[in-house]
């Protein structure tokens, strides 16, 4: 009878939301912060540079922030399924950063500009593309090792500095593709092709390994009660596929805007070469 109860328990797990403030109060102050430079930028140039696009983008982007660490997904995470936690880590590291880096624009981002410039140059040639790509695989390969995942599983400190480092890491990574503020060194032509290949590629031994393999990797997720019928090796798989089939999305989807932005600046090249000519002035 008691096992039948505890399977019953493990059966069914406690879902809900949470409004820890001191999780909701830093997504609140960004909210507050865009909404206002938002409404400035529409009155400094008439909606130029801040309209539909960025908004959505903004709006979506928050969403996922939501979902990720307030939502029934991060209980789920800590408490029962590793799947779960890898859902959390590709919405905060991958998903969330894009939205948000593509809800800006130069107009919206001009108040900042001369701050990141002057940034950009202490940094020297740290302020490179590719170093957003070694950011990112560092962080996304270090916080999978076995021991320091489970740690920050019970230590609050280390999951908060891990979901910190995770999100800025694909700030970084997103930065030199999406651009809200040009770089001095940017990816130019296909450049930015072989970027996203060899940011999504990288961590592609990481996801086969977790899909594959028939071993646990994370001891903290045999200690937990098992739900949904899911064993820990099942579990363990599903958050690789998880984690392949995000990153093969993404690259997909960065695959097809990057060459439509190529097309559009072609024609825009093309029109300027165009009204050059007819000017008699040599392009």
């Amino acid at each position: 009878m008691n096992g039948a109860i505890s399977v019953i328990a493990a059966a069914h797990p406690e879902l809900e939301w949470l409004p820890n403030p001191f999780v909701l109060a830093p997504i609140g102050l960004m909210v507050f912060v865009y909404v206002r430079r938002f409404r400035a930028a529409r009155r400094e140039e008439g909606g130029r540079g801040a309209g539909w696009p960025q908004a959505v983008a903004f709006a979506a982007g928050t969403l996922v922030l939501l979902a990720a660490v307030a939502s029934p997904i991060d209980g789920l995470g800590e408490d029962y399924l590793f799947s779960a936690h890898m859902l959390q880590h590709v919405m905060l590291a991958d998903i969330a950063p894009a939205l948000l880096l593509l809800s800006l624009s130069r107009v919206i981002m001009r108040p900042a500009t001369r701050r990141l410039h002057r940034l950009e140059r202490r940094l020297g040639r740290l302020a490179s593309p590719w170093t957003g790509i070694v950011l990112w695989l560092v962080m996304m390969y270090v916080w999978h090792i076995p021991a320091l995942y489970d740690a920050a599983l019970v230590n609050p400190f280390l999951h908060l500095l891990e979901h910190v480092t995770f999100f800025t890491a694909g700030v970084c990574v997103w930065w030199p593709l999406i651009q809200p503020v040009p770089m001095r060194r940017p990816l130019k032509g296909f450049q930015t092709v072989g970027y996203i290949a060899a940011a999504k590629v990288g961590l592609a031994p990481l996801g086969i390994y977790l899909t594959w393999t028939s071993t646990v990797v994370y001891p903290y997720y045999e200690t937990v009660p098992r739900i949904w019928g899911l064993s820990p090796i099942a579990d363990l798989n599903a958050g690789g596929a998880i984690m392949m089939v995000e990153q093969s999305i993404a690259f997909a989807i960065a695959l097809v805007w990057l060459f439509g932005r190529m097309l559009a600046q072609s024609e825009i090249d093309q029109r300027r070469r165009e009204r050059l000519e007819e000017q008699g002035i040599a392009p």
